[in-house]
């Protein structure tokens, strides 16, 4: 996954409170239970001397997504009473807590946003589609559009007669000029988003004419043909259930393919692991992909600098001239930031793939 939306966490030099909080609305009782939850998490940052304005400002941001059913989880950050960033999570955390500290704290965060995938769904029938896109790990979508275009002879007319060919032509006509703009919002759906899939659902001989019309925009997303459609509540349900199973089957396999990847870059010399390893890799720049196992409970403490964060040390004194502004902070911080601040990308390390310390780097160029 692209770590660019992790800048915000790392471009500041004032602690940061990280906060990760399970939101999930299961019951009639969740939202006493939260307030309740974020109470006792609040009164831990007080006790650990949290200023009042970041205090604040956590108070209005806690909470996740009211009007979503089911679980969920919530992952803010805040420093110097400024909201750096929130981010709602397919699945609760471990556990509630808080972390203060020199870095941000986003292990947690990026595993789940790792894991979901930016997309498009539409709902479709021969008048026209409505087109949702979501960003990498959205409950919500950021664009909603809807194209309805001619319904004129829609239903091609079963009887005989010497006018039924023109209908036919019309109805064809109809249909392709319809699809023509839901293609069109389409595309600019998937360039809001970076969409990497487009799921849709709907009239089989709509979508066969969706198809045509989306060549021309030569989209590098994946059509995904689904069940359900436009057709009401129950197609609109079906459709929903068969985005989040398709977005789990390829998530499933886009790390797979990620894991292979490391695998073949090992072999070939283009990949280390370990974290002495990978923090030389970032301090030469030549990290790619950054993979962190996601049990990180042994995880060793190091040392870095704002000044610069390519630079993960065993000891302060290896920071040479920044020394001055050294840190201790856990490893996966440190090569998360050096990872986000140099452009790197990132990937779960799956358990049953070995990797020294659980971390591993594929570079960007051979030794």
């Amino acid at each position: 996954m692209d770590l660019g939306l992790l800048r915000p966490l790392f471009e500041v030099a004032s602690p940061v409170v990280s906060v990760h909080l399970d939101t999930s609305r299961t019951d009639q009782d969740s939202d006493k239970r939260l307030e309740v939850t974020w109470r006792d998490l609040r009164r831990d940052l007080e006790h650990h001397g949290v200023d009042d304005s970041t205090l604040r400002t956590l108070d209005d941001a806690a909470g996740g997504s009211p009007h979503l059913v089911g679980p969920q989880g919530e992952s803010l950050f805040v420093s110097d009473g400024k909201l750096l960033a929130a981010f709602t999570l397919s699945e609760p955390p471990a556990r509630n807590r808080v972390v203060t500290g020199p870095l941000a704290d986003p292990l947690e965060t990026v595993l789940d946003l790792d894991h979901q995938l930016p997309y498009v769904m539409v709902a479709l029938d021969r008048e026209g589609g409505d087109i949702d896109a979501y960003p990498a790990g959205a409950f919500d979508p950021v664009t909603s559009r809807t194209y309805d275009g001619s319904t004129l002879h829609i239903t091609r007319v079963r009887a005989g007669g010497p006018s039924m060919a023109s209908y036919h032509r019309r109805t064809r006509n109809v249909w392709t000029d319809n699809a023509a703009g839901v293609a069109a919002e389409i595309a600019e759906a998937v360039e809001a988003v970076g969409a990497r899939l487009i799921f849709v659902g709907g009239d089989p001989k709509a979508l066969g004419v969706l198809r045509e019309q989306l060549a021309p925009h030569r989209l590098e997303a994946e059509l995904v043909d689904v069940p359900g459609g436009r057709a009401g509540g129950d197609a609109l349900t079906a459709l929903r259930q068969a985005v989040d199973q398709a977005l789990a089957d390829a998530s499933r396999r886009s790390h797979e393919q990620a894991m292979n990847g490391y695998r073949e870059a090992l072999g070939q010399g283009r990949a280390v692991h370990g974290i002495p390893a990978v923090s030389e890799a970032f301090a030469n720049s030549s990290v790619h992909t950054l993979l962190l196992t996601a049990d990180r409970g042994a995880d060793p403490l190091k040392w870095g600098t704002h000044v610069d964060p390519r630079l993960v040390a065993s000891a302060r004194e290896a920071l040479g001239e920044h020394t001055a502004d050294a840190f201790e902070a856990p490893a996966a911080q440190l090569l998360l930031n050096a990872a986000t601040m140099t452009g790197a990308a990132f990937s779960e390390l799956l358990p049953d793939v070995h990797a020294d310390d659980g971390c591993a780097a594929v570079l960007r160029y051979g030794d």
